[in-house]
């Protein structure tokens, strides 16, 4: 029985200023995808998320070919994941003296990219 290991290149942020639901909507549309067209589906999708996505995929492409050596035309998204990071709390002024807690989510965003075979 021989294990070929799988080389994978990964970029990881931590405490992404947005939740974590709104990153994993575009998540679901790239995951599986050839980096390409990954890249072409992030850069023209109208969410908030997207920018930060870009920059995280094109990280994780630049991990894939200088520190793995592997071949840009097959790397494909094979794993992409927000976890819910830290909430920060704030207090808002209300109604009759009263407060408002504000949460302002924060999400852990990882990605990683595989060859093809």
């Amino acid at each position: 029985m021989e294990e070929t290991a799988i080389i994978e290149a990964k970029a990881t942020l931590k405490y992404a200023r947005i939740s974590a639901r709104k990153v994993k909507i575009v998540a679901d549309l790239i995951r599986g995808k050839n980096v390409d067209e990954a890249l072409a589906i992030v850069k023209f999708t109208p969410k908030a998320s997207s920018e930060i996505i870009e920059k995280l995929l094109k990280s994780a492409i630049a991990n894939a070919e200088n520190n793995h050596n592997m071949n840009h035309n097959k790397l494909y998204v094979a794993e992409i994941f927000a976890n819910q990071g830290p909430t920060l709390k704030r207090i808002r002024p209300a109604a009759k003296g009263s407060a408002v807690r504000i949460r302002k989510r924060t999400s852990h965003i990882t990605i990683v990219v595989r060859e093809a075979e």
